[in-house]
């Protein structure tokens, strides 16, 4: 699996960005980048320069260093994830429910927690699912006419 480097840099400062509660918008500022352009490089989309980082890192308080150290082990994990061969025996009508294969694999049905907590990857929690309503409950009325 291969990741480009705009993008582990990107999510990085996305990631630094919000864990502060801070807007693109005080960022651009402070950096002196125009907000489009931050955001842009937030997503991926752009290739920041090293001027460029260095004033958004000062932005954010976070040293250059720690920014490109976590990059580089964000990168490194994800060359470290195998994926596993597609089984091209298996017919499109006879795959398993993902229900299913997630017990079989020894995992419960969850979410993922909306607040990360710390810096890394590692620190996802999951937490069970929320309770939901057996219906679907939907209420759909006819058009309101005006009278001419």
């Amino acid at each position: 699996m291969t990741v480009l480097l705009r993008e582990a840099i990107g999510d990085r400062l996305r990631h630094a960005r919000t864990n502060q509660r801070r807007t693109l918008r005080d960022i651009s500022r402070a950096a002196r980048v125009s907000l489009g352009y931050l955001s842009e490089v937030e997503r991926g989309q752009k290739e920041a320069s090293s001027e460029l980082l260095a004033s958004i890192c000062e932005a954010l308080e976070l040293p250059l260093g720690e920014l490109l150290h976590k990059v580089a082990a964000d990168v490194s994990a994800i060359d470290n994830v195998e994926v596993a061969p597609v089984d091209e025996k298996v017919e499109a009508g006879k795959r398993r429910a993902p229900e299913r294969e997630s017990a079989e694999a020894g995992l419960e049905g969850g979410r993922l927690v909306s607040e990360l907590i710390g810096n890394d990857l590692a620190d996802l929690r999951i937490s069970p699912p929320p309770r939901m309503s057996p219906a679907l409950r939907t209420t759909i009325s006819a058009p309101k006419m005006v009278a001419a």
